[in-house]
């Protein structure tokens, strides 16, 4: 009952403080739609049929007009139709993709004036997906050199008390510490068991976006050091206007600032940051100087996996549906991963051999290849933000131990269940 009643309130906290991971809400009328295959899984040239159902109260509503469109995730569909289901079902022939990767099925339902959508996304022989872009000659070499340069700057940690998040067994803090070069700051809420003793810890890397963060206190208080970091160089207890003002400002389209440039890519101080709140973490008195665990998911995914490839001191990670996944796939006619820099949308601007070439440094595949401890994944074939093609490409590529819990109908978010597997991962590396 204990252990259930933990899982429970971390489960709770991520709903609370992540927005982006909780399951959607329940729509009046549901466009339910699935391949016949119970897995989702096809083989290249299988043929594969999606079943369509429309209903309300869970009974199926006649006479209902739809359109759908089939083709390749993220890319233009190859069919398209519109049909009226008289007994509000149907069966779509999807056809079949000649290679490995993901077909995509969407259904829009009109009904009294509203529509209604749903998707189904077939998975063709996702274990052969290659990634499309290359690890350059120089990319080991550019992130030691950048590492070691950061490592000379002095952490210059500043840590203030939040009495108000304070509990009976936790203290909860704001930290503040220098990043990557002189005058860059990084910022997040470390929760520190109260009773004297040695604990592991769990590092929390963030979601895209800009936001506060009120800190992993429910952990905590299992025994664990918990430090939730953001990486904007920012506070985190700053009022939600703030944040907002900044995500429709100076941080708006962040993933491709100085996209030109390797050196100055917006992400290295993000990548980097991350080793640094690992040493602020072997600074605390109160760590246990070994059991380290780096855990998050889409962007915080794909940080988790820098981190733990970067830093050898990690024990062990936690990637939900990780992004920044074979960014070039677009440059090849299937899909990239989330910023999705080189989608149609942003050819214009970012299709030059210099933008490419600097994706390379930062690709979660290139990093992947590099990881030697175990990582425990989890994501969904309908994911439209962070594409399971884009996902795969770097998961084929680990050589460490890994698992992946597939919850194959979700998309951007994550059941209790998926929490549930992550967390009993995480905590039995920390030996808790």
């Amino acid at each position: 009952m204990k252990k259930y009643t933990s899982i429970l309130s971390v489960i709770l906290f991520f709903f609370i403080h992540s927005n982006s991971w909780a399951q959607p809400a329940e729509s009046f009328v549901k466009v339910n739609v699935a391949p016949e295959k119970t897995d989702w899984v096809y083989k290249p040239n299988e043929k594969v049929k999606f079943a369509v159902s429309i209903t309300k109260n869970d009974i199926e509503l006649p006479n209902v007009a739809v359109r759908y469109e089939v083709g390749p995730e993220m890319m233009s569909p190859v069919k398209t139709e519109n049909v009226v289901l008289k007994n509000g079902t149907t069966v779509i022939d999807g056809g079949t993709l000649k290679e490995a990767g993901f077909l995509r099925c969407r259904v829009v339902a009109s009904y009294e004036g509203k529509e209604y959508s749903g998707l189904a996304t077939a998975a063709f022989s996702p274990d052969a997906i290659q990634s499309t872009t290359n690890e350059p000659e120089d990319f080991w070499t550019f992130w030691q050199k950048a590492k070691a340069e950061a490592s000379k700057i002095p952490l210059d940690a500043r840590v203030r008390l939040l009495p108000d998040r304070c509990t009976e067994k936790v203290n909860v803090y704001e930290v503040n510490i220098q990043n990557y070069k002189p005058g860059t700051r990084l910022f997040g809420i470390v929760c520190v068991p109260k009773a004297p003793g040695k604990y592991p810890a769990l590092l929390h890397v963030p979601g895209a976006g800009v936001r506060g963060y009120y800190g992993d206190v429910n952990t905590a208080e299992k025994g664990v050091i918990t430090l939730q970091i953001g990486i904007h160089g920012v506070p985190v207890t700053l009022d939600a206007s703030v944040y907002n003002n900044l995500s429709a400002g100076a941080l708006d389209g962040y993933p491709n600032y100085n996209l030109d440039d390797k050196d100055r890519y917006y992400y290295k101080r993000v990548y980097l940051g991350c080793v640094r709140a690992v040493d602020f973490i072997f600074n605390l008195p109160e760590f246990d100087g070994n059991n380290i665990v780096v855990m998050g998911g889409s962007q915080g995914g794909a940080l988790s996996i820098v981190t733990a490839a970067l830093d050898n001191r990690i024990k062990g990670l936690v990637a939900f549906y990780p992004a920044l996944c074979d960014l070039t796939g677009y440059l090849h006619g299937r899909a990239g991963g989330w910023p999705h820099l080189f989608s149609a949308s942003n050819l214009s601007f970012n299709n030059t051999s210099q933008k490419i070439e600097t994706s390379k440094y930062y690709d979660i595949v290139n990093f992947a290849r590099h990881l030697n401890v175990p990582g425990f994944y989890s994501w969904g074939y309908n994911d439209v933000t962070c594409p399971p093609t884009s996902m795969y490409a770097a998961y084929n590529v680990i050589t460490a131990p890994k698992t992946l819990f597939l919850a194959e109908e979700t998309g951007h978010w994550t059941y209790p269940e998926q929490w549930e597997k992550a967390y009993d991962f995480a905590l039995k590396l920390l030996k808790k």
